[in-house]
């Protein structure tokens, strides 16, 4: 079983979240906090593995509560649920050891999905972070990054690439048919310049997309 700590301090939010949450099998909600104070309390309390962590709150903030909580157990996995889309944002949250970034207008199977990827120890963005955590911090000799041309759709198809899933698989979750797929593949290999997932996967490592396994 998941235990999972909800911090945010809009009750709506938090029952909404855990009415939902507890309809998966794996997941329990252990705990609810409404400021970073509890949320850092609450971990020392209760045997969380997954905090889904509001930023905007009051008291030291969730920010804050992130860096408390894992430098007292850096194995607690955090995903952050907030309403920014800001790439600033994310790379601070991701540097400080947060395991994954959902915005709030994600759907609940996004957030179940998050959650599984961290406790597997994977870290995972949503896709629209992702892109710009890309842009910001990939390069090219022109003053962009590689990732600039990639399409929404391509960006989709990589991010599913790097999760490990095979072409039937994308095509079923994406609906689309698995030549489609592979057309977005090649075209997104062409962009980046590159001619395998082993290539992808180190070109998502060296920009920070996924984290390198041990």
């Amino acid at each position: 079983m998941i235990n999972v700590l909800l911090a945010d301090d809009h009750d709506l939010v938090r029952m909404g979240m855990r009415r939902l949450l507890e309809d998966v099998d794996e997941l329990c909600v252990s705990a609810e906090a409404t400021t970073g104070e509890e949320a850092v309390t609450l971990c020392r309390e209760h045997d969380i593995h997954v905090v889904l962590m509001d930023i905007n709150m009051p008291g030291m903030g969730g920010l804050e509560a992130s860096k408390k909580i894992l430098q007292r157990d850096d194995s607690t996995k955090i995903i952050v649920v907030t309403m920014s889309d800001d790439e600033i944002v994310a790379q601070r949250l991701l540097k400080l050891g947060a395991s994954g970034y959902v915005t709030k207008g994600c759907k609940i199977t996004e957030i179940v999905h998050a959650i599984r990827e961290v406790m597997a120890n994977r870290r995972y963005i949503t896709p629209d972070i992702a892109q710009q955590l890309a842009l910001a911090n990939t390069n090219t000799e022109e003053g962009q990054s590689s990732f600039h041309e990639l399409s929404e759709r391509e960006l989709q198809v990589m991010m599913m690439i790097l999760d490990g899933k095979k072409t039937n698989e994308i095509s079923d979750s994406l609906c689309l048919s698995p030549k489609t797929v592979s057309t977005y593949r090649t075209r997104l290999f062409t962009k980046l310049e590159i001619q395998s997932d082993v290539e992808l996967t180190r070109l998502a490592i060296s920009h920070g997309i996924i984290l390198q396994s041990d």
